[in-house]
C-alpha cells in the first residue's frame, strides 16, 4: 500500500495513516464487523458472504492496492477505527477521483469521523490533480444521507451484476473537489 505520504494527526487521539501491507488484517476485521449492522437489512446473508470474500480477502485486497487503490486508516492509538480506498485517475479518466470505500466501525459512526475520512480522501485527490470526486452506494444504505450532507448529488441509479446472480442496486453519486 502507498506510504509515502505523512501521518494526519486529528482530535481526541486519533490519526489518519496510510495504510501499510501490515493493515489488511486490520482492514478486513473492520469490515466484518460493518458489513452486517450495515446490510444485515438490505442483502441476504449468502450476497454478504460472496461481496466480503470478493472484495475484502486477502488476495482481492492485494489486487485492488496493484490495480492503483490508496487505502488509508483511522487510528485511535494502534486500533483502526475505520478505513478508506480511493483510485485516482478512476478508469483512466484523468481528474476523476473513485471513492471506493469508506467504513467505520459500527460504534465509532456518529463523532464526525466519517467526515474527516472522506476530508482526507478529497484532500489526497486535490493532491493528485482530481478535480471531480464519485462513489456507488447502496440505494437503501443510510450512508446516502451522509454523503448527500457532504455536498455530493445522485447522478443516477445503477444495478451492478456482480456475480452468481447477485447485483448491487445503487446509486452513483459525484461532487466536484473544493
Amino acid at each position: 500500500m502507498h506510504v509515502n505520504f505523512m501521518t494526519f494527526p486529528t482530535a481526541n487521539n486519533l490519526h489518519i495513516r496510510a495504510a501499510v501491507i501490515a493493515d489488511i488484517l486490520a482492514i478486513q476485521k473492520v469490515a466484518q464487523r460493518t458489513w452486517r449492522p450495515t446490510y444485515g437489512n438490505i442483502l441476504s446473508e449468502e450476497q454478504t458472504c460472496y461481496m466480503l470474500e470478493m472484495m475484502y480477502s486477502t488476495e482481492a485486497l492485494h489486487a485492488q492496492i496493484k490495480k492503483g487503490h490508496t487505502f488509508i486508516v483511522l487510528e485511535r492509538g494502534n486500533e483502526v477505527l475505520g478505513f478508506a480506498s480511493f483510485e485516482a485517475n478512476h478508469k483512466m479518466e484523468p481528474g476523476l477521483c473513485k471513492l471506493h470505500k469508506l467504513y467505520l466501525l459500527p460504534e465509532e459512526k456518529g463523532k464526525g469521523l466519517g467526515i474527516k475520512l472522506l476530508q482526507e480522501v478529497m484532500l489526497l485527490a486535490k493532491q493528485r490533480g482530481q478535480q471531480r470526486i464519485w462513489l456507488h452506494v447502496n440505494r437503501y444504505n443510510p450512508a446516502r444521507d451522509f454523503y448527500l450532507k457532504c455536498g455530493f448529488s445522485i447522478l443516477q441509479e445503477e444495478d451492478i451484476s456482480i456475480g452468481q446472480g447477485y447485483y448491487m442496486n445503487d446509486y452513483l453519486m459525484g461532487r466536484d473537489l473544493p
